[in-house]
């Protein structure tokens, strides 16, 4: 009496429905019988149950809101304390064929610096820091993007904050010559660095599309960086800085908040270059050109010390793949997840990616090769698939000939077991990298700038799902139809000439023409 009936005592299974009560034939252990309660009435002195019920599916799903000056804003409901709240604008180096060589390279480095309302870059800093803010900015060939994670309650500061940086930047003399020594700086360090992939990447993208859209070069060429100026900078920021190439995105702050402050903030603004009209938006659809583009170097000191690095060539062999807003996409990202690869020294442990077929026909086969990376760069207009290679200088001829034959053997017959392992690793990849808040937000602001929508995780998982061995081979069959893209990185004294590597490509076994010489 005055406690629960099951207090204090051991329970003896017995026969007896539950439904209708805890029923005869069932007693304490001290032998009391047990009281005749009924499961489906409210018990006696006991708070009402609350139960969790499933929220409804519009809660996860991507909210995109057009404001009256064009400027999509789109969230993605996430539950913590903090948010990711950035602008993602069309805007990159693709788009500076009109303009000097650079400018996307100068803003990314001039982010985040004195605006309109705060005098420096620490001043930023200090105003994120009482929300537990920080902050970054990253420029690639089609998108330029401002991200603030900071604590959800500070969401007015933060948008006030970003609209200051993209439309209001003072840019100053002494900000701009500063933003001249770092990108020196870092163009010099990209010339030292051991590991060539950034630099191989530049080269591949230059030699697929010579001379336009994503063929044209990310970084600032040095001799760029004494002409790039505030004048330049205004002009081309006119013409691309509008609101209708601009998505304000945020993860982990209420739809009709984010909105509230994007009409604060970012509706009938004038941005400090004022609302003339800078040159047309360049429109230009990609051209893939293919081609080859070689750059001899020596690479017997990228790493001195007690382990050196190598000698090394390095070699970067592309063809176009397809746009991210085709269908062919995703076969395209399983074809580059069946071929992996990776170093010959794997820092992941036993199994990581080991039985990609770049491991296991290339690198367990060729104890000389030190690297064979599949790549996969997709853009709106164009795809690039790639494998990067690299050996010693006295083999890159088989190295170069077992790489077209990867490509050759990609038309082949795909394996069951080798098709699902691919794609179960996208699947998980996916989901594992969509764990994390800012990459869902990168994730929704590309998807709603490309798209004005967003693809959520499972529709994506669905189709990843339905690609057969026959996708695989007709989008392979396809590309290999095209002429191939060549980078060349270090000494290249046994490199293939161009047209070998292209008639290896259209041959059925990918193996180079053979060289007869008299005297070797």
């Amino acid at each position: 009496p005055g406690g629960s009936v099951f207090q204090n005592h051991r329970i003896i299974r017995a026969s007896g429905c539950i439904q209708c009560g805890l029923a005869a034939g069932r007693s304490y252990s001290g032998g009391g019988a047990y009281p005749s309660v009924s499961l489906t009435c409210p018990l006696p002195g006991v708070p009402k149950a609350v139960f969790a019920a499933a929220e409804s599916r519009e809660r996860f799903e991507t909210r995109v809101t057009v404001l009256e000056n064009g400027l999509r804003v789109a969230s993605q409901n996430k539950f913590g304390q903090f948010c990711t709240v950035g602008i993602l604008v069309n805007s990159g180096s693709r788009h500076e064929a009109k303009y000097l060589s650079g400018i996307s390279h100068f803003l990314e480095k001039l982010a985040f610096s004195s605006t309109a309302q705060f005098g420096s870059k620490d001043e930023i800093l200090l105003t994120l820091e009482k929300h537990g803010g920080i902050c970054d900015c990253q420029a690639s060939r089609d998108t330029i993007m401002y991200a603030v994670s900071a604590d959800a309650r500070g969401l007015d500061t933060v948008v006030n904050l970003l609209a200051d940086v993209t439309l209001q930047p003072r840019l100053s003399d002494e900000e701009i010559e500063m933003t001249r020594m770092a990108i020196r700086f870092e163009l010099e360090d990209l010339n030292m660095r051991p590991d060539p992939e950034p630099l191989l990447t530049e080269m591949i993208h230059a030699a697929a599309f010579r001379d336009n859209t994503v063929g044209l070069n990310r970084f600032c060429p040095v001799e760029n960086t004494d002409k790039i100026d505030r004048d330049v900078l205004h002009s081309y920021l006119s013409s691309y800085y509008t609101p209708d190439r601009m998505v304000l995105a945020g993860v982990g702050i209420e739809h009709e908040h984010l909105v509230e402050c994007a009409r604060k903030y970012l509706l009938g603004v004038q941005p400090v270059w004022g609302s003339g009209q800078g040159r047309a938006v360049d429109r230009s659809v990609a051209q893939y050109t293919g081609g080859i583009i070689k750059v001899e170097k020596d690479m017997s000191d990228v790493s001195l010390g007690p382990t050196p690095i190598p000698e090394l060539t390095h070699i970067m062999i592309g063809l176009e793949s397809c746009s991210f807003l085709e269908d062919d996409f995703i076969p395209f990202a399983v074809l580059n997840m069946m071929m992996g690869g990776g170093g010959s020294f794997s820092a992941g442990g036993p199994g990581k990616g080991m039985f990609t077929r770049l491991y296991l026909n290339v690198l367990n086969r060729h104890h000389w090769m030190y690297n064979a990376t599949s790549y996969h760069h997709s853009y709106e207009d164009t795809g690039l698939l790639c494998i990067h290679a690299s050996a010693d200088p006295k083999q890159v001829r088989e190295m170069v000939e077992i790489i077209t034959r990867e490509f050759i053997l990609m038309a082949g017959a795909v394996g069951e077991v080798e098709l699902e392992r691919a794609k179960t690793q996208l699947k998980s990849m996916l989901m594992m990298n969509l764990e994390s808040r800012p990459v869902i937000f990168e994730d929704v602001g590309r998807q709603v700038l490309a798209t004005n929508t967003r693809k959520l995780p499972h529709e994506l998982c669905a189709l990843i799902s339905q690609v057969k061995p026959t996708d695989i081979k007709r989008v392979v069959t396809k590309m290999l139809h095209k002429k191939p893209a060549v980078a060349a990185l270090g000494d290249l004294t046994d490199l293939p000439t161009y047209e070998h590597i292209q008639a290896a490509l259209s041959s059925k076994d990918g193996r180079l023409p053979r060289l007869y010489r008299l005297f070797r």
